[in-house]
């Protein structure tokens, strides 16, 4: 089997420069920061919420930002899911968390593998969520998605409820946690958080607690890189989450922040809405910190000209907008997500308004890698954009979950499943899509209502 043979029989075909270019250092490596729940309101340059985010302002100011994104499915392994196959979630065969990944379709991965990239990958990948086993190293199914090499641990939830349910770990943070003999404080500490607004600090440290654990993780990761190979590397925080466990020192410096309401929010007081908020700013923070070190870890190992970096996240929070909490609605706080680009060739200082979505993520990392785009991924590639040769995007993007679908054409949204009527909101005019007007522009309605069909 010669080479072309191979990668097709693996789900993809390199073109043939890809081939040539895979021997090089010509290929840029490729970071993917990837937290878990963010929305994309709270790391705006001009966010109407006081979160210290240094790092990611300036990833925004050197390079690419696009502030009409939205995640493809508002739901930790669907999303997931798009990003690994590049398809709608419609098709990317994993309708909700109760299903695993199906081992026999192509992932990006595997393609970037494939074509020569030293693959790596730590954190929550949500890849086979129903199934609370992740191998106490992490690697149980690490290699068959495509990885050279990586750790997959458990989400936030997930860690405890499968100790609970083992009376063991069965994933690497909670061994982590008891080779430590911390495995019960966590899980009793969770035991205490069972709603979603308990807002005291964990009694883990610094150095134990999982984000930090996942980002040395990505370090140690990069270490092993080979010389003269290009890497891909993504690490999928477990915040900002809930539960709200932050650390003491995390703590400090944000209980005098104020935020504004939620809108619509009427289930807690307004203290209590502030210190939510509080904390869910304080985990972003620490993100934001690990992003700083990893550009500077960049920078140390002399690849910051060469690496493409991406900021994104899986899906947002709603974080008491319209009493509701978590993900899977359609609206904004839950379907918009962050998405910024910088590295080699990416214009500085790019800001699109226009509608887009982390699915073309997928697409854009196989261009940048010289790798052909499977014809049966949806991903469509943002290089041309991020390289400023078009100023033009997706003529819409689309959005959903279990029966709803969510179309966003320019500054309309309109959604359909959702309730017992359509919903139509101009975005501009009504950002907090308080006002539906599906009744008074029918034609309108009916036009995003055939996209969806």
């Amino acid at each position: 089997m010669n080479r072309r043979q191979f990668l097709i029989a693996a789900g993809g075909v390199a073109t043939a420069a890809s081939g040539a270019a895979a021997a090089t250092a010509a290929r840029p490596n490729i970071l993917l920061l990837f937290p878990d729940q963010l929305r994309h309101d709270w790391v705006e340059p001009d966010s109407p919420f006081p979160v210290r985010t240094p790092n990611l302002k300036r990833l925004a100011a050197e390079g690419a930002r696009f502030t009409a994104a939205v995640t493809p499915a508002p739901v930790c392994a669907p999303a997931r899911a798009c990003l690994a196959s590049g398809k709608e979630y419609d098709r990317c065969r994993v309708a909700s968390n109760a299903v695993n990944y199906p081992l026999d379709q192509t992932t990006l991965y595997g393609l970037l593998r494939n074509s020569g990239y030293h693959v790596l990958g730590c954190g929550k990948f949500d890849l086979h969520k129903p199934e609370l086993d992740w191998g106490l190293d992490g690697k149980r199914l690490i290699r068959e998605w495509g990885f050279s090499d990586g750790i997959d641990n458990e989400g936030k939830r997930d860690a405890t409820r499968a100790y609970e349910t083992a009376g063991k770990p069965t994933g690497p943070y909670m061994a982590y946690l008891e080779r430590r003999g911390l495995a019960k404080v966590h899980v009793e500490d969770f035991a205490k958080r069972r709603g979603t607004s308990a807002t005291f600090p964990t009694p883990l440290s610094d150095e134990v607690y999982c984000d930090n654990w996942i980002a040395r993780n990505g370090l140690d990761l990069l270490k092993s890189a080979p010389k003269g190979k290009p890497w891909f590397l993504q690490v999928n925080f477990n915040g900002p989450h809930e539960p709200w466990d932050i650390t003491q020192t995390m703590e400090k410096g944000w209980r005098s922040a104020r935020f504004p309401q939620p809108n619509q929010g009427k289930e807690l007081t307004p203290d209590h809405y502030n210190a939510v908020r509080q904390n869910y700013s304080a985990m972003v923070e620490n993100i934001d910190r690990w992003v700083g070190v990893f550009l500077e870890n960049l920078k140390q190992r002399g690849e910051s000209g060469n690496t493409l970096v991406a900021f994104a996240s899986d899906h947002g929070e709603m974080l008491g907008d319209r009493n509701a909490w978590g993900k899977s609605k359609p609206y904004q706080p839950s379907v918009g997500v962050p998405l910024v680009c910088w590295g080699p060739g990416v214009k500085k200082g790019l800001a699109s308004k226009t509608p887009s979505t982390t699915l073309d993520l997928t697409a854009t990392f196989l261009d940048y890698a010289g790798v052909s785009i499977p014809r049966e991924m949806d991903s469509r590639s943002l290089r041309p954009y991020l390289e400023g040769r078009t100023d033009k995007g997706r003529d819409y993007v689309l959005s959903g979950l279990d029966s709803w679908r969510m179309v966003i054409q320019e500054r309309y949204k309109f959604i359909r499943g959702f309730g017992s009527e359509p919903l139509l909101f101009d975005l501009v005019s009504d950002p907090l899509e308080n006002k539906n007007v599906a009744s008074a522009n029918p034609a309108l309605a009916a036009r995003l209502s055939r996209i969806l069909e």
